[in-house]
């Protein structure tokens, strides 16, 4: 009876700052004996190729280049990283093995690639390597990623801005590596106030590989983000940077917060949450802005438009989230929007949010009559083509 090979235990470290991410790579090379890294360069993915390097403490292991599969990164990597992590999982040689993605590559999908390949690798920790003094200018910076270089193929639209929230949001792990300006207080503020989850440790202390050997679950990780139930910042005001957490159990008109979203995307720095349009009382809408750009979709029903019957098949996070918002009437439809800044006016930020829920009148007229109001959302929600 043949023994099975023990699992090769594979570690994501990500993120935009591509001297933290080096120095949070050589910190794990360094304090985790028998450390392998792979990392892809999908700097000329726009004219579609890929470049694979793989080394360990000692240097170079291996370098190849691989054509990027249907314009999409994550096809590539997904079609080249894991057979080669898998091929290292089978010669024994290594006790780790770190995939250094490249800096727009989003951790998300790719600890869901990793994790699936389960019967020779054991995913065991997801850091963003971040230089705190650069939270901020990232979080405010609106710009294409292809504008910048760093598009992932020709087809990649996403923002500077909202794939650096992405990739801190995500892990349980950042890595903080100081670059050229040191951080002040109201960085380490920003950062602590955008990432509840995750646990932060100082690069060079040693202490990061064997942080990223404790274990990783993809479908909790998934949870913290999904809208229905994420893991959103809590009150706070510390160092000059304040996250504002606004609740209410009615919903918005449609047309008067249309009106409003510029000044409400340019409120905060990064503002996340689930919102309810009265014009469409079943669906959840998801609210994700950073650098001054908004995206609003869809994240399915709310829970209270479905059917007893089908609850037993909405995971347990979702739930337990829809119990905490829990009203008599109207269920888990609620507003839970959070914005996180430096200098956050929180007066009239307050005074324009409420101004765009329904008033009494217009509330008690009951959801009928609220579907005759306009439909200001439709073209961003249903667009056309």
């Amino acid at each position: 009876m043949s023994v099975a090979s023990p699992r090769l235990p594979v570690a994501i470290v990500g993120g935009l700052c591509e001297g933290a991410r080096r120095a949070a790579v050589g910190d794990i090379l360094r304090s985790v004996p028998g450390t392998v890294v792979l990392h892809h360069d999908l700097s000329a993915g726009p004219e579609g190729s890929v470049h694979r390097t793989i080394r360990d403490l000692d240097g170079p292991v291996s370098s190849d280049h691989t054509p990027l599969v249907n314009d999409c990164a994550c096809c590539a990597l997904r079609e080249d990283l894991v057979p080669e992590l898998v091929r290292l999982a089978g010669a024994g040689t290594y006790r780790l093995a770190v995939v250094e993605l490249w800096d727009s590559v989003e951790p998300q999908a790719m600890a869901a690639v990793i994790a699936a390949e389960s019967e020779a690798l054991e995913l065991t920790g997801v850091a963003t390597a971040v230089d705190p003094a650069l939270v901020l200018p990232y979080l405010s910076n609106g710009d294409d990623l292809a504008e910048a270089g760093l598009a992932a193929a020709p087809t990649d639209q996403r923002t500077i801005a909202d794939t650096f929230a992405r990739q801190i949001e995500y892990p349980t792990v950042l890595a903080l590596a100081e670059g050229d300006e040191p951080a002040d207080d109201a960085d380490l503020a920003l950062l602590a106030q955008l990432t509840p989850a995750a646990r932060r440790w100082r690069v060079g202390e040693g202490t990061l590989g064997p942080a990223l050997l404790a274990g990783f679950d993809v479908e909790a990780a998934a949870a913290r983000q999904h809208p229905s139930c994420a893991l959103l910042p809590q009150e706070a005001d510390e160092h000059g940077v304040d996250t504002l957490v606004w609740r209410r159990d009615r919903p918005f008109h449609p047309g008067r917060l249309y009106a409003a979203l510029e000044d409400l995307v340019c409120a905060a720095a990064r503002i996340r949450g689930r919102f309810w349009l009265a014009d469409r009382p079943d669906t959840l809408l998801a609210w994700d802005a950073a650098g001054g750009a908004l995206c609003v979709e869809s994240a399915g029903p709310w829970l209270a438009a479905l059917p007893d019957a089908a609850w037993e098949m909405v995971p347990a996070e979702r739930r337990i989230a829809a119990s905490l918002d829990w009203h008599s009437e109207h269920g888990d439809r609620c507003q839970h929007l959070t914005f996180t800044s430096p200098g956050l006016d929180r007066e009239n930020l307050l005074i324009l949010l409420d101004s765009c829920l329904l008033t009494d009148a217009e509330y008690a007229a009951g959801s009928e009559a609220w579907k005759d109001l306009s439909h200001a959302f439709d073209e961003l929600l249903d667009p056309v083509g």
